[in-house]
């Protein structure tokens, strides 16, 4: 299918990032999926490649390119070879946005060479038990010292993605009480350094999928965060989060389409090499029907994943844009995925084919970044109903 969307340098750097993949990632997959994460020294490398860079000012160590074109390029590589980067993605999709909007000067000369490094590691932690996607119910509080030199931090946090492994996360808390016509107010930004007395990690959760990204849950008790790590204006954190949801349901987005194109690739070359009855499975009428089904499904995620990409790069991408291209390229992959893993018979019930993991990686997709039921409610509302 014809694209516009990438470039020579996009493409040059395609093939650094499939030789690293094949060199550093594909070996020691199956020791990062029995783990259940990727060793904390992947990210160095990563840093080292220069991924974490991509999007950081040169003064600050990065290469100051603005644009998503680079994560994509990272997202249709890593489902082609079946692998992830561990829980690496939110250090650059969700971690990122939130520095380069929020921080001062002075925050963005502490903390952004060493997220370029990789030396740092950011998480976002918003979710918690029992508010799901009720945003504006969290309980944790982050409250002024007397002395004005400090937030007391409470609460706790959960499906963290890179709560294991991270160095800073930021945290979502309660600094006002939420107003009678605004229950949104009141909440802030902090980014809390997990070396801090008080804060824990409790468990690294057992997922069903994406079993080499670690996921924690968190906890603050009485943790010190000085005001210099507060992020933006106090009370003012629920406007940040929804300016950069857009930018992650992108993410996801594209994430879900590169795993349906990369479930065609795997059904592809395993029908054409196994056989059944004295002929490749391939053979059959009824596998080029289902597998030319899915590749029209693909060539439709792709149009609308690349659509949002390039309003994504303008500044341009809506929450509305955000929301139909997460609805529609995550509902595609679901589809496609399973069929192309019922083409692989019985084995593709086995973790060690790649369309196996692919299947329970996939089904996230559709719960978090926003369930596909607050897609379509974010959608209606868009159209007035």
């Amino acid at each position: 299918m014809r694209r516009t969307v990438f470039n020579e340098d996009h493409e040059a750097f395609r093939e650094t990032i499939r030789a690293f993949i094949a060199a550093e990632v594909v070996p020691v997959y199956d020791e990062w999926f029995a783990a259940g994460q990727a060793p904390r020294d992947f990210y160095l490398k990563l840093g080292e490649l220069g991924v974490f860079g991509i999007e950081v000012d040169e003064e600050y160590g990065g290469a100051g390119i603005d644009s998503h074109k680079y994560e994509a390029v990272i997202y249709e590589e890593t489902a082609r070879a079946g692998v992830t980067f561990g829980g690496s993605g939110v250090h650059t999709l969700l971690g990122l946005p939130y520095i380069k909007m929020l921080a001062t000067d002075e925050q963005k000369k502490r903390w952004l060479p060493k997220f370029a490094t990789g030396e740092e590691m950011w998480a976002l932690a918003m979710t918690e038990p029992g508010t799901g996607s009720d945003v504006a119910g969290m309980k944790t509080t982050a409250k002024l010292s007397e002395d004005g030199t400090h937030y007391v931090l409470n609460g706790a946090k959960t499906f963290i993605t890179g709560g294991v492994h991270a160095d800073r996360v930021i945290v979502c808390a309660r600094t006002a009480a939420p107003r009678e016509d605004d229950r949104r107010f009141g909440i802030s930004l902090f980014a809390v350094d997990t070396k801090s007395e008080g804060y824990s990690v409790g468990r690294k959760l057992d997922k069903l999928g994406l079993r080499t990204s670690d996921t924690a849950e968190l906890a603050f008790v009485d943790v010190k965060v000085p005001v210099e790590d507060l992020m933006g204006e106090e009370n003012k954190g629920f406007g940040y989060l929804g300016t950069n949801l857009a930018s992650e349901r992108w993410g996801i987005a594209f994430g879900a389409y590169a795993q349906a194109a990369a479930a065609v690739r795997f059904a592809k070359e395993y029908v054409q090499d196994r056989t059944v009855f004295g002929k490749t499975v391939a053979s059959f009428q009824n596998t080029k029907f289902e597998l030319a089904a899915c590749q029209a499904e693909v060539d439709a995620a792709q149009a609308v994943a690349d659509r949002a990409l390039e309003a994504l790069d303008a500044g341009e991408l809506t929450a509305a844009e955000a929301a139909s291209a997460k609805l529609f390229c995550t509902e595609v992959a679901h589809r496609v995925i399973d069929r192309c893993l019922q083409l692989h018979g019985g084995y593709g019930f086995m973790n060690e084919y790649p369309i196996a993991r692919l299947y329970a990686d996939n089904r996230v997709n559709r719960i978090y970044g926003g369930t596909s039921e607050v897609m379509k409610s974010i959608i209606a509302k868009s159209m007035g109903l």
